[in-house]
């Protein structure tokens, strides 16, 4: 487990601080702050089982839903992703974008997001390893989504990497991975 803060950066102009992790009513929720380089943001993905909000706390947040054009907010603006929502989001200012931001459930968010930004920065930051992404998204593959990967491949071609990771050992240091949640 975690303390907290503590900072997460993949390399390519994403910085995730997390704060706190609660507990209330409504479950567990991680807590933290995003900092986004201008053009920079993930790719468009999906958490099946989380809710994601952001808080523009200062600059211009580009986003776009699944099949929709994009969108713009600025500072005092929040924006809400429900689970199962595909999603992405990027810096569509001239300075750095910086947010506030919190997933509802937790779950895995915080060990699947530092495993894919310690991949892309040893990557140099262009994107996660290969295997790291097949075996990260097929462990979690009920919990989230990256959908730029083509199905078919993720489907057929990530069980066989994942195979040939595990006898090359390239998943030692996924030996303490949290156990994917059931959704």
């Amino acid at each position: 487990m975690n303390s907290y803060p503590y900072m997460i950066e993949n390399g390519a102009g994403e910085q995730l601080t997390f704060t706190r992790r609660i507990s209330d009513a409504d479950g567990d929720r991680v807590e933290g702050t995003a900092r986004v380089a201008p053009g920079a943001g993930p790719p468009m993905h999906v958490h099946y089982l989380q809710d994601e909000v952001f808080t523009v706390v200062r600059g211009r947040i580009g986003f776009q839903r699944l099949g929709m054009g994009p969108e713009y907010a600025t500072q005092g603006s929040t924006i809400v992703f429900p689970a199962g929502e595909p999603h992405r989001f990027w810096n569509a200012g001239d300075e750095d974008l910086h947010c506030d931001a919190y997933i509802r459930p937790a779950g895995n968010a915080e060990f699947f997001l530092a495993a894919l930004f310690a991949s892309q920065r040893s990557n140099g930051g262009r994107h996660p390893g290969l295997f790291d992404v097949a075996y990260l998204t097929r462990r979690y593959r009920r919990e989230y989504a990256l959908l730029g990967i083509p199905r078919l491949v993720q489907r057929f071609a990530f069980p066989i990497l994942v195979m040939v990771g595990t006898i090359l050992g390239r998943y030692a240091k996924y030996t303490d991975a949290p156990e994917p949640l059931r959704g």
